[in-house]
């Protein structure tokens, strides 16, 4: 409580001090904006952050936000929709707000913000103390209307993989002197087949177990977003945004699991899944900012609540040939999470030298409760089996204070050092036998940025980042629950956080080439591990003690062709990672030295003979070693789009091809101390897609003045 009331102060001191900036009486003369006109390239490379400048080209065309973000530059996702950036963990902010979501979670939330609404995805590899975050930093930026009056646009796609699915959304701006009022909605119903061959293998008895599923996964997934925003004054503005969504869903699926032992089949059954289920999510942010352009003093003040439901009824029907430990089962889970939270930023210049100041604050709650309900199946009739039900409570509390200073020697060394204090307490309760854990640390997270400019083509910039991982809240339930395929998987509340180092080097050449250089190592990982018990297999999140070093290399250019017509942009990397200290403290056998190579290549042409046509091709290759996981094959995406512009219409027509000549799949083996654990999924995101867009009202672009970029920009050059 004392952390708490100390953070409350520092927010009401902040909000106090940039009041009084506006009783300053210094008399100052006005100076006209100096208006900055120029064609962004496609991907902008900066000391600290890589931009991908998305807003009005064909890559967002019939996509949505979680489309772009495979497609952005550093950025790979894995078969779990794990999210990283140059080999790290990412969290995802939109708009300078934390997102609540991770993994799938974040997924259908992405997916249902169309990539239409997008300004640009800035991936943050060197965070400053500003961000919350236990590794890189996804900002994804939202458009602004600036514009008088009222303009939107309607959009139809159709889309042909496996099933065939379709998405509809409407977007609203409307703008009048003060008051800007924007509001989308949007609904899809979303038809995708998964398919998956497991192979389960344990040293002890050489005993294999070979699973093979398929899944029908259907979403109708409505949503809503709203953001209402009124100038006070020059100075003053304030704000309230709304956002729903929800998924109903319904997932099928059969798997096929046959049991050997020496290589002679023991025993051989199907689990037949029929789900159906609801997510929910809720979130209302009330926002103040105060601006002083004349001496570029911010203040940003935030208060919100976050709302997350599931509700699911699981069935699992198991046919069998010979015994069997599986059972029939249903689950039913009504998962309710909340998030409340107060932030405060505050940044001013200090001095003539151009030194910046900036600092803030932040208090946030979360109480998550868990409840699954297990029966059995007794004839026809469904029997709650009381001593497997379950509820699970998590609460916590983190506060935070941070503070960056960025300053310049010599006129050519620029200079950021931050320092962040979070404080975490949280309270971890299962019902079933009474069981509950409380835990409460500290920890000061500091990080260097230092970039010195040769000469206006050449330039080297070094960062330190030390950051540290926690565990999601589910991670922590452990309760023992049944899997699709036949396994079954649990949390443990033992779990600890993960700290971690980073250094990096980045060499800027002409302002077009850049190549970077990292090291990382923890002392401690954190990684999926399996173990037996009553004949069953069980997968369950560990620490694992031991030293991982990475190292990275990565290279990066964009470049404009035919009088900016065609952009290509191009970054390569490989990730080396030492293994050894690792391997030895855990006996898991795998490979002491692994190497992931990570690519992709953005080719935009605008305006294609003069006849408002676009193209877009995009491609990466990823290989996916993490951990204890280590990939046998490697991704190779492609995506190919064509658009053409109806200007007289307002009208938009999109053709898109998907991964055509490859459908994408993940096919890794994870090592523990009792087997292998191999895992070949294949994903539905192939196959071509339509889309339609009419736009409506005034839709120029209101070019950015100097002041305007001073505001929207962040982080260090």
């Amino acid at each position: 409580m004392k952390k708490t009331i100390v953070v409350i102060a520092l927010l009401g001191a902040l909000f106090s001090y940039a009041q009084e900036a506006k009783k300053d009486t210094t008399k100052t003369k006005d100076i006209e904006s100096v208006t900055v006109i120029a064609k962004k390239p496609t991907v902008e490379t900066k000391v600290d952050r890589t931009v991908f400048n998305v807003a009005n080209s064909s890559i967002v065309a019939g996509n949505t936000t979680w489309d772009v973000l495979r497609m952005t530059p550093l950025v790979s996702i894995d078969n779990n929709d794990a999210v990283s950036a140059e080999g790290q963990s990412v969290t995802v902010y939109i708009n300078d707000r934390k997102s609540v979501f991770t993994g799938k979670e974040l997924k259908e939330y992405l997916k249902s913000i169309p990539a239409e609404n997008l300004m640009k995805v800035e991936v943050i590899t060197s965070p400053s103390s500003r961000y919350e975050t236990t590794g890189a930093v996804i900002n994804i930026v939202i458009k602004k209307p600036d514009n008088e009056g009222l303009k939107g646009s309607a959009s139809f796609t159709n889309s042909q993989s496996s099933k065939n699915s379709q998405y509809t959304n409407l977007n609203l701006n409307y703008h009048k002197k003060k008051f800007t009022q924007t509001l989308t909605g949007s609904y899809g119903d979303n038809l995708s087949v998964v398919s998956s061959l497991r192979e389960n293998l344990i040293y002890e008895n050489n005993a294999l177990t070979r699973i093979n599923s398929s899944t029908t996964e259907r979403f109708k997934s409505p949503s809503l977003s709203t953001t209402s925003e009124y100038e006070l004054n020059d100075k003053n503005t304030m704000g309230v945004i709304f956002e729903f969504g929800q998924n109903n869903r319904t997932q099928q699926g059969e798997a096929v699991r046959e049991e050997y032992l020496n290589d002679v089949l023991q025993n051989n059954y199907t689990v037949n899944q029929d789900l159906t289920g609801t997510n929910r999510n809720l979130s209302g942010n009330l926002f103040y900012k105060f601006y002083d352009k004349e001496k570029n003093r911010i203040l940003d003040i935030n208060t919100g609540v976050n709302y997350w439901g599931q509700q699911d009824t699981n069935d699992r029907l198991l046919t069998q040939t010979t015994g069997s430990l599986y059972s029939d089962n249903r689950i039913i889970a009504n998962t309710e999470n909340r998030e409340y939270y107060l932030k405060a930023d505050y940044s001013q210049p200090i001095g003539k030298a151009g030194s910046q100041f900036e600092a803030g604050g932040k208090i946030n709650f979360r109480n998550n409760v868990i409840p699954y309900s297990y029966f059995d199946l007794n004839g026809t009739q469904w029997n709650e089996d009381f001593t497997r039900s379950n509820t699970f409570h998590y609460t916590d509390n983190l506060n935070s204070v941070y503070a960056n200073f960025t300053t310049t020697f010599f006129k050519k060394l620029e200079t950021r050092i931050g320092l962040r204090y979070e404080h975490m307490s949280f309270n971890i309760k299962q019902d079933v036998g009474n069981i509950e854990k409380k835990s409460s640390y500290g920890t000061f997270l500091p990080n260097l940025l230092l970039k010195y400019s040769f000469n206006d083509n050449y330039n080297l910039s070094a960062t330190y980042n030390y950051n540290i991982w926690r565990p999601w809240y589910s991670e922590f339930n452990p309760f023992l629950m049944p899997n699709d395929e036949g396994n079954y998987s649990r949390g443990n509340m033992e779990l600890l956080p993960n700290p971690s180092h980073r250094f990096s080097l980045k060499l800027g050449l002409y302002k077009k080439y850049f190549v970077s250089a990292a090291y990382y190592f923890t002392n401690q990982d954190y990684w999926d591990s399996y173990y037996q018990e009553g004949g069953k297999t069980i997968e369950m999140p560990t620490n694992f003690e031991g030293r991982v070093e990475r190292y990275s290399l990565y290279f990066n250019t964009n470049q404009m062709f035919f009088k900016n017509k065609l952009s290509i942009n191009l970054n390569s990397g490989i990730i080396y990672t030492d293994n050894s200290d690792f391997n030895k403290k855990n006996n898991l056998g795998i490979k002491n030295y692994l190497t992931n190579f990570n690519g992709n290549s953005n080719i935009t042409y605008t305006n294609l003979f003069n006849k408002n046509i676009n193209l877009n091709a995009w491609v990466g290759v990823f290989t996916q070693n993490n951990g204890n996981t280590i990939g046998n094959a490697t991704n190779v995406f492609h995506s190919i789009s064509a658009t053409k512009i109806f200007p007289g219409l307002e009208m938009e027509a999109t053709v898109r091809l998907n991964n055509i000549f490859k459908r994408p799949n993940f096919d890794g083996t994870t090592y523990s101390e009792i087997g292998t654990f191999r895992n070949n999924m294949k994903w539905d995101w192939y196959g071509v897609s339509f889309t339609l867009v009419k736009r409506f009202g005034n839709q120029k672009v209101k070019e950015n003045s100097k002041t305007d970029v001073e505001k929207d920009s962040g982080g260090a050059k």
